[in-house]
C-alpha cells in the first residue's frame, strides 16, 4: 500500500491523505478541516473503490459560485497520485 498526501486548492480542507492498495483501490481517506460531514460521508463511499472510479464520478463538481469543491479536489489529488505526480510513502 501507497500513502499520498495532496494540499487542495481552494477549498475549506488543507489536507488530504490517500492510502492506496496495489490495486489503486482506495483503503484509506482523510481530511484535515472543511465541512466534517461530508466529507465522512465521501470518505465512506469512496473507501474500497477504484480510484480511477471516484475520479470520474467527482471531477468537475463545484462548492458554490466556487470553480472546485472538496469532491472535486479528491479526484485531483487521485489523479496525481496515479500519473506520479505526488510522492507515495510505502505503508
Amino acid at each position: 500500500m501507497k500513502k499520498y498526501i495532496y494540499y487542495p486548492q481552494g477549498t475549506c480542507s488543507v489536507k488530504m491523505t490517500f492510502v492506496l492498495d496495489d490495486d489503486n483501490r482506495i483503503e484509506d481517506f482523510a481530511v484535515e478541516r472543511g465541512c466534517n460531514g461530508n466529507l465522512k460521508g465521501i470518505r465512506s463511499l469512496i473507501l474500497n473503490q477504484k480510484a480511477e472510479d471516484i475520479i470520474a464520478k467527482l471531477e468537475g463538481i463545484t462548492c458554490h459560485n466556487k470553480p472546485t469543491s472538496c469532491p472535486d479536489q479528491i479526484a485531483k489529488g487521485l489523479r496525481k497520485c496515479l500519473d506520479g505526480s505526488l510522492k507515495a510513502e510505502e505503508e
